[in-house]
């Protein structure tokens, strides 16, 4: 292994971490390493690593608490706090929920009762071009907003729920509903956040689970979700992951959001592996 170094991927996020084979145990002083280059690089990768479901496990276990996956059908039937992210049905057919799953901009999960802290993928098989995974700057972005804007957001309260933004209801308008383990319900969260770590601002607001904010009427709240959303996703602030076979990639749930690019031959197959981690 060389020695352990960061190596910028993109402007805005994406960061390589050279030096780190998470098939073994890490020391503290390696985890240490890692945790305060994830403070400041809210989009770390780790390439040519070859990771089972277990192991992607015991590495997200570091980090705070696992969290068993929502969608009952995508889990791994071994460890169930690792789950698929596969456009590859059971039966080896084209799963277009899969493939069109998670395309919209969004943060995982923002209606738990306390949402994630991070989330890590591990990539087993990708498409032979495209296929990437996209991810938004919000500390950038509330940076970037003008005072008056920053004065309306100060006050204000999201509500959110399970795919019943402005952008959820576009991507999943008419599809059968999945197999949850449980319903969930709307959680009201402030639109502007503190970084756990660094403690920068952070603008918490995305189109696929924000769906309005407390005292405001729906056409309104959904306008200001629509602009939001838009500043966000400017090239400025967006990193695109292009996929590797053995990239270990995870991010900061508070202060990025990501989607699924959707821009690759659903034929083709693309499978990786997810876990979800909560603080402890």
């Amino acid at each position: 292994m060389t020695a352990r170094e960061l190596r910028p991927l993109g402007e805005a996020l994406g960061t390589e971490a050279l030096g780190v084979d998470l098939s073994k145990p890490l020391d503290s002083e390696t985890f240490a390493w890692i945790e305060d280059a994830f403070a400041q690089h809210p989009v770390l990768v780790f390439r040519d690593q070859d990771l089972g479901p277990g192991e992607l496990a015991v590495f997200g276990r570091r980090f705070g608490a696992p969290k068993i996956h929502s969608l009952v059908d995508y889990r791994h039937a071994e460890f169930p706090e690792v789950s698929w992210l596969t456009n590859v049905d059971k039966d080896g057919n084209t799963d277009w929920f899969g493939v069109k799953r998670a395309t919209d901009w969004h943060t995982d999960s923002p209606y738990e009762e306390v949402p994630p802290r991070l989330a890590i993928l591990h990539a087993k098989e990708v498409p032979s071009s495209k296929g990437g995974t996209m991810f938004a700057d919000m500390r950038g972005a509330y940076d970037s907003l003008d005072a008056a804007m920053k004065q309306r957001l100060a006050g204000l309260v999201g509500l959110h729920g399970r795919h019943d933004g402005p952008a959820g209801v576009r991507l999943y308008e008419g599809d059968p509903e999945q197999n949850l383990d449980r319903k969930y319900t709307e959680k009201a969260r402030p639109a502007v956040i503190r970084h756990r770590v660094t403690g920068r601002p952070i603008l918490f607001v995305n189109p696929l689970h924000t769906h309005g904010f407390e005292g405001m009427a729906k056409d309104e709240a959904w306008t200001l979700i629509e602009q939001l959303g838009e500043h966000s996703t400017q090239d400025r602030f967006v990193y695109y992951h292009a996929w590797r076979v053995g990239d270990v990639l995870m991010w900061d749930e508070q202060a990025t959001m990501h989607r699924g690019a959707g821009d690759y031959r659903p034929d083709e197959r693309r499978v990786m592996l997810r876990t979800i981690v909560y603080p402890n």
